[in-house]
């Protein structure tokens, strides 16, 4: 026989051991092929991979393990939403879990910035950051910056649109919205990416960048090591746009670096005078706590443009995001956006002022059921719907399951927010009632169980200010404006690190009458 008879005999006989498997198998919902393992599946099912992983979440109990292709880091994989088992990884046996190689290979843009670092070098950047964020002044220039982008920007171009009945997307307005809130209180300037007229309106590449980076890092998490290398080392397919992506992002935000201090703030550092921080922003911050002048800054490029560039991609895709799935449940839900106005109404309206001047920290706490839908939009989309650890030492799981040194473990928040088991038959229902208790306050639950911003140690430290952020933003746009999805547009999750919607929010507004 020829080698070429030889070959097609082989490549029958696999052809035939397969579709037995499959004929006897066709009804398991994640069939394990020899060698390649569950991964047809997973590559069938990629493009509504978060709902897949729910499915078989809800299939084959609350952990499974998945078998990838042999001699990959996908061999084996633990997948759960066992808020006991999150609880148990995150928090109880913290020190065992930390990020792992694989880690730091998928999400490689991020270099040595807070979300890829372990243990005390996590610590350290952690500890660095709140005291930061939890600063008054810093809590106050958040304020204002939101006020003055509301009422410059976001508000007269939703106000001219709303006139023309023109149709938007709304998801694309808030990423640029987010990403002008989150330069400036990294950087310290305003890169105006909203325009304030609705004509001027345009894609921006490194605001686009930001998506394409995200896309990857999922596409990576979907494939074995060694072929999305391969097609990086190769330059094709998806990470061919990742390099262009991240070449535009580097790009902006080393302009951004080179001009964040000032020459007096500059003088100021070198003569050891204190540096005037009443319009300080975080990255000015953390140049001046860790004592770096603008020499050594330069020298140091890398590290501190890992640092803003994790501070950007925490800020502004998880606030555009949640913004972006809150305002098309509330617009499919007129009940909830009825009750929203009614308690906006009770606690801000003031006919004396200004309605976006009037939106202080107080009475913002006062916005119950808007905290309320909130968290339910959160529920049911979180901003980053995945995440994972690998295991140092072997472990025995709350529900049982064995883990070896080196395994991944990975917790789906997207399925964990439609399991019966943890929120009841209604898991599947927009409510936001189930947040408030009979005395109208929010119903605490535990980060393990609504765990959107992380649990245990490593929560997220932005919670606070996300919550300030979306409150301002939902009550100033739905107190002027009623939104109207437009009829046939498709809203379905984006298969991405952030929860995007894959074919954006096409809208039109109208005027609100109150």
């Amino acid at each position: 026989m020829s080698l070429f008879e030889y070959i097609s005999l082989f490549v029958a006989i696999l052809f035939i051991i397969f579709y037995n498997i499959w004929r006897r198998n066709k009804n398991v919902l994640i069939l394990n092929w020899p060698i390649i393992g569950m991964l047809p599946l997973v590559l069938r099912n990629q493009s509504n991979i978060h709902d897949f992983m729910t499915k078989g979440s809800k299939h084959y109990g609350s952990t499974f393990h998945f078998k990838g292709p042999w001699f990959t880091n996908m061999a084996n994989i633990i997948i759960t939403t066992d808020p006991m088992n999150v609880h148990h990884i995150t928090s109880k046996k913290f020190s065992n879990y930390g990020k792992g190689t694989d880690f730091h290979d998928i999400f490689d843009v991020l270099g040595d910035g807070i979300f890829n670092l372990d243990f005390d070098e996590w610590k350290q950047e952690r500890a660095l950051l709140l005291s930061l964020l939890k600063k008054k002044s810093f809590m106050i220039s958040l304020h204002q910056i939101i006020q003055k982008k509301l009422e410059s920007c976001l508000l007269p171009l939703l106000d001219q649109a709303s006139k023309g009945e023109q149709i938007l997307d709304l998801q694309d307005i808030l990423e640029m919205f987010a990403f002008d809130i989150t330069c400036t209180l990294s950087f310290g300037f305003d890169p105006n990416c909203l325009p304030c007229n609705f004509n001027e309106l345009s894609e921006i590449a490194y605001v686009k960048a930001i998506s394409v980076i995200e896309d990857t890092l999922l596409y990576r998490h979907c494939l074995p090591k060694c072929i999305w290398k391969l097609q990086r080392w190769l330059q094709i397919g998806q990470e061919k746009k990742n390099k262009i992506a991240q070449k535009n992002l580097h790009e902006f935000l080393s302009k951004c670096i080179a001009n964040s201090i000032s020459d007096e703030d500059r003088r100021r550092l070198r003569s050891g005078e204190d540096v005037n921080e009443s319009h300080s922003c975080l990255l000015k911050g953390l140049i001046i706590r860790e004592g770096l002048e603008k020499e050594e800054m330069l020298k140091n490029e890398k590290h501190i443009r890992d640092t803003t560039l994790n501070l950007l991609g925490a800020g502004n895709g998880t606030l555009s995001a949640g913004l972006s799935w809150l305002f098309w449940l509330v617009s499919t839900h007129p009940n909830v956006e009825a009750k929203i106005i009614q308690e906006i109404k009770d606690n801000c309206e003031n006919q004396e002022e200004d309605f976006i001047t009037n939106l202080s920290f107080e009475k913002l706490d006062k916005l119950v059921y808007l905290h309320g839908t909130i968290c339910e939009t959160l529920r049911l989309y979180p901003s980053i719907p995945i995440d994972h650890k690998c295991s140092i030492n072997s472990d025995i799981l709350p529900s049982g399951d064995h883990v070896r040194p080196n395994t991944k473990l990975l917790y789906s928040l997207y399925a964990m927010g439609r399991m019966k088991k943890i929120w009841g038959d209604d898991c599947m229902e927009f409510k936001p009632e189930r947040w408030i208790s009979d005395k109208g306050q929010i119903i605490h639950v535990p980060s393990y169980k609504f765990i959107a911003f992380n649990s245990g140690p490593r929560s997220c430290v932005g919670k606070d200010i996300s919550f300030v952020q979306m409150k301002m933003v939902v009550s100033a746009m739905l107190w002027k404006f009623q939104i109207h999805v437009v009829e046939g547009h498709s809203v379905t999750p984006r298969v991405s690190m952030i929860l995007r919607m894959k074919y954006g929010l096409k809208v039109k507004l109208t005027k609100r009458i109150i």
